[in-house]
């Protein structure tokens, strides 16, 4: 007797034992939580994020071991309509300084210094403690600014600081989120309700995909005690963890009814469900695993974690779908069809064949050449603004000036120069020659007092190390981020700071700040990409090649990613890097897509089209395995799985759309790349473009393995297929057949 698949033997012992499955799922997720939050999450810092010299600029700063205090700076101006008065202005400022310094929080308040227009005064604030938790003390310094401005009439109070604006961000952002999340569940919900017409079986994937997340979430914040994460973890593992968990448990749940309504037994059916949507959700899985992993050749901290992060939530899923929700489903049984929504329950549960996926199909298969060579051209159109497309790095810039302390930012930038962006030298010499590093600085800052691409409403103070060794000075500029004269400022500081330090022996330089990490990590990222998509498309090519023993639909498989993820590509420029979508998606242009994204984006477009491929391709495959000519197997392959996937894929599109509302730039662009690509692989690529190139090619699908045994029976393809009956190939034996010869 053949040994039954793991699958199987797993799904078998969850649903014998659907209680004690539960309890041990239920247990799992709860100690990942429980030990993820006793043992905190590790941030990845400056000097672990950075590359190049901006990279190195860091890390000499964090070997000087400077006491950072975090600052508040306190701008008091006139309200629109007001004229400024120097006079009430300078009573405001002693009236906050004396109600700052009586707090327990403040440590030292500098004297007001007066704008170079003369407009507005700038009072500083250092606060007592570290700035990790200057969020949480900041609310007293905020009364104290909010009761001086209503007892001056005419003036504004703005306040912009270590504590005030990570409070601030985080509160608009977080409010951001929970909208997003208060939309994406209904919305997943409600499009489950379609699919299924059954209130329990839409909300069996949901709730199942929200444990994964959680689960995840702990299992993260552990991760990261060996590889930090970014703060933007939990909002990409709620992405991901969404979209592959209610798939997964989609597929599953799907076939899992299929049978029943076919009049199989619920165990069996379970049986079945595990045979075959269980082996492609592996497959799957393991697939879009092993595309993630392609992030780590990026050789950066961000990336190394964003990976992390997705391999975990993926893995996560992929075993949630495999052990308890089979216990889920013995334990439901056809409770899981209750209660009935009449009319969608009605079309859910409609018997025939479709007749619109034939109608959708005819074109692919009556003139495959001139239907694969439009649909291409038009992917191709859509990819056509690709080739402008600009990177850069997420600032200040990009964030939505309807908060309240991003205004408050623009209004003390403007006033105060220096305040705004700021490029960080940092020197590294022995303690015996800090004279001469303090000197070679001096004549650094002298050469920057009369260039316009500097600010000069402040001196620039030089810091120096407890032991001496490390030196850093912060330079300004008048410019924004993401200008060129900021970048211009920075190569100009870079070319002067190495001839500055000739003179001292054994100093070491770099020139850090937020302008020089953004232009350090794209050019970081274009030396790396050529590695990380060549790795992903060769590990593309070998798993196609190995599951289906051809290398045509391998190379067909990665042909056809990279047209999808071109033309989404094509789709992200064409929004983000010009103005016309503005209104309709709330946003201000920067000229440019985000600097990470489109490499997150090509690995997880690769990973994730990958579930439709493998389903929709093993399908066919089956098909032309038991003798059908190919275009009737193309016909029967994708109409028969095209329920699964069409539901799959709208799902990961309604939950992809709602990042795309956030105000976080990096999050819409994100949300909007990833629904265009999905939409276009499953409409454009599924409907005409996959269909019409097999039809083409005929017996050569299957070069060269299987070419000449195309009318032959083909086990493995009823193993990989989601829809294959595998009662037919190696018989599923329920409980009640023990004893009963095969």
């Amino acid at each position: 007797m053949r040994r039954k698949p793991a699958t199987v033997r797993i799904a078998g012992w969850s649903a014998t034992h659907p209680w004690s499955a539960v309890a041990l799922w239920v247990a799992f997720v709860a100690l990942c939580l429980c030990l993820g939050t006793a043992a905190g999450t590790d941030k990845i810092s400056d000097e672990e994020s950075g590359v190049g010299e901006s990279g190195l600029a860091g890390r000499i700063t964090a070997a000087g071991e400077f006491p950072e205090r975090p600052e508040e700076n306190v701008l008091i101006a006139a309200r629109p309509g007001h004229a400024f008065d120097a006079g009430t202005a300078g009573r405001a400022a002693q009236d906050l300084s004396r109600q700052m310094r009586s707090l327990p929080e403040v440590a030292r308040v500098a004297p007001a210094v007066t704008a170079p227009d003369g407009r507005a005064l700038l009072v500083t604030v250092t606060m007592k403690g570290d700035a990790e938790t200057a969020d949480r003390r900041v609310q007293p310094l905020l009364d104290a600014g909010a009761a001086v401005e209503q007892a001056h009439a005419g003036l504004r109070v703005d306040q912009v600081g270590t504590g005030s604006t990570a409070k601030g961000l985080s509160e608009s952002l977080g409010e951001d989120f929970r909208k997003a999340e208060l939309i994406s569940l209904p919305l997943t919900l409600l499009i489950l309700l379609v699919v299924f017409g059954a209130v329990i079986a839409a909300g069996v994937p949901v709730v199942l995909a929200l444990s994964c997340v959680a689960a995840a979430i702990g299992l993260s914040a552990l991760a990261s005690h060996v590889l930090p994460e970014t703060s933007a973890i939990s909002n990409i593992i709620l992405l991901m963890g969404m979209a592959v968990g209610v798939d997964y448990s989609l597929f599953y749940l799907k076939r899992e009814r299929e049978e029943r309504r076919k009049g199989v037994g619920r165990l069996d059916a379970i049986e079945i469900a595990a045979r075959t949507s269980g082996h492609t959700v592996v497959v799957s899985g393991t697939t879009v695993i092993v595309s993630l992993a392609g992030l780590y050749l990026a050789d950066e901290a961000t990336f190394a974690s964003l990976a992390t992060g997705s391999i975990i939530v993926v893995a996560v899923a992929v075993l949630a779908s495999l052990t308890v929700l089979p216990a889920l489903l013995a334990k439901l049984g056809r409770w899981v069809d209750r209660p009935r929504v009449p009319l969608l329950w009605r079309l859910t549960m409609r018997s025939g064949d479709s007749r619109l996926w034939p109608v959708l199909l005819r074109p692919a298969l009556v003139r495959p050449v001139l239907t694969l060579a439009v649909s291409v051209g038009v992917l191709l159109l859509l990819a056509l603004p690709a080739l402008d497309m600009k990177l850069k790095q997420p600032g200040s810039d990009d964030l939505s000036r309807d908060i309240p302390v991003v205004r408050a930012m623009d209004r003390l930038t403007a006033a105060f120069p220096s305040k705004g962006t700021v490029h960080q030298v940092a020197v590294r010499a022995p303690a015996e020659r800090a004279a001469e590093v303090e000197a070679a600085l001096g004549t650094l800052l002298g050469r920057t007092a009369g260039n316009a691409l500097f600010a000069h409403d402040q001196t620039p103070a030089v810091r120096e190390s407890a032991d001496k060794r490390v030196h850093t000075v912060s330079v300004g500029t008048p410019y924004s981020p993401r200008s060129e004269g900021a970048r211009d400022s920075l190569e100009l500081l870079r070319a002067w700071t190495p001839e500055a330090m000739r003179s001292v022996p054994g100093a070491e330089s770099a020139v850090g700040g937020k302008v020089a990490r953004g232009v350090d990590f794209t050019g970081h990222l274009e030396d790396r990409m050529p590695w990380v998509v060549g790795f992903v498309l060769l590990l593309t090519f070998v798993t196609m090649a190995g599951i289906f023993r051809s290398l045509a639909v391998a190379l067909s498989a990665v042909l056809l990613n990279l047209l999808s993820a071109a033309a989404a590509f094509g789709v992200l420029v064409a929004v983000f890097q010009h103005t016309w979508a503005e209104g309709l998606l709330d946003f201000q242009s920067s000229g440019a897509v985000v600097s990470w994204l489109p490499l997150f984006l090509f690995v997880m477009l690769f990973g994730l089209s990958m579930d439709y491929h493998v389903f929709v391709v093993s399908r066919i495959r089956e098909a032309a395995s038991r003798g059908a000519p190919v275009k009737a197997a193309v016909r029967e392959g994708i109409t028969r799985s095209a329920g699964v996937v069409t539901s799959a894929a709208i799902v990961m599109v309604g939950v992809f759309s709602v990042f795309g509302t956030l105000s976080m730039v990096e999050f819409k662009q994100l949300g909007v790349g990833l629904a265009a690509a999905i939409l276009l692989d499953a409409v454009v690529i599924r409907v005409f473009v996959l269909p019409a190139l097999m039809a083409a090619l005929g017996r050569w699908n299957w070069w060269p393995g299987d070419r000449r045994r195309a009318g032959r029976p083909d086990a493995r393809a009823a193993v990989l297929d989601e829809d294959t009956r595998p009662l037919r190939t190696v018989p599923a034996l329920g409980p009640h057949d023990a004893g009963r010869p095969r």
